[in-house]
């Protein structure tokens, strides 16, 4: 354990999960041991209060489409799908992730959920510039990026979304680096326990997403949330 790790500047190291051929039961298991980690300390709310936040004003018979970077196994989404039959949205609700097998792997835990869909896409590529939506979701993604990359995304997301994006990311901190060393002494996975430190070391400072925010001249709020995320809303 190190509360000593230097976190100054972020560490752009490989993950397993940027290996977009990745498949089988390793694949499976961390999707869904990383779904579970999320929703128990509190990842997916940080996503929920963003988009209620963003949805305030706006009229739930409206049809409204949905786009999630990175969706993995898609229990965010779910969440979305399940809050807004409660709420009386008309929500159109689409999964992007780089890898066929997470794709299909969403699809398949998705069936019951009409309002659902499910795109294997690059988000760089031509034809994730082809979309057509209203808000961009993005929970524990854009860290795999250089901020190049990011800027570059953004800058391309905001052109098309009517409303905005909601980013949950992590926070880059020695103290949540330690912490999840205490818990990978719990997590059999060696895809979920090892990607997990790396992300931390890739994730973001408050002056990072600022600088970002500036990069594209977006109108956006920075919250810290429990356990160790930062809340980013950029709106139109």
């Amino acid at each position: 354990m190190s509360f000593l790790i230097d976190t100054s500047k972020r560490k752009m190291e490989a993950e397993q999960m940027d290996d977009f051929t990745v498949q089988g039961d390793l694949l499976t298991e961390t999707l869904d041991q990383l779904a579970r980690i999320n929703r128990y300390l509190g990842g997916n709310q940080v996503t929920m209060n963003g988009l209620r936040k963003i949805l305030k004003d706006h009229p739930a018979d409206k049809p409204l489409t949905i786009v999630d970077m990175g969706c993995g196994n898609g229990d965010v989404l779910r969440c979305i799908a399940e809050y807004g039959n409660k709420a009386g949205y008309d929500f159109r609700l689409i999964g992007i992730d780089a890898n066929a097998h997470t794709v299909a792997y969403a699809r398949k835990l998705s069936g019951n959920y009409k309002e659902l869909s499910f795109q294997q896409l690059d988000v760089f590529s031509e034809e994730f510039q082809k979309l057509e939506y209203d808000l961009v979701l993005a929970t524990l993604f854009l860290h795999h990026f250089s901020e190049e990359e990011i800027v570059t995304l953004l800058q391309s997301v905001m052109k098309t979304a009517t409303l905005g994006m909601v980013v949950n990311d992590l926070h880059r901190n020695a103290v949540a680096y330690s912490l999840f060393q205490i818990l990978g002494l719990f997590i059999r996975n060696p895809m979920t326990r090892e990607d997990g430190l790396i992300s931390i070391r890739k994730a973001f400072k408050r002056e990072d997403l600022e600088n970002m925010s500036k990069s594209i001249n977006a109108k956006s709020s920075i919250q810290w949330k429990w356990a160790f995320r930062y809340q980013w809303i950029i709106k139109k």
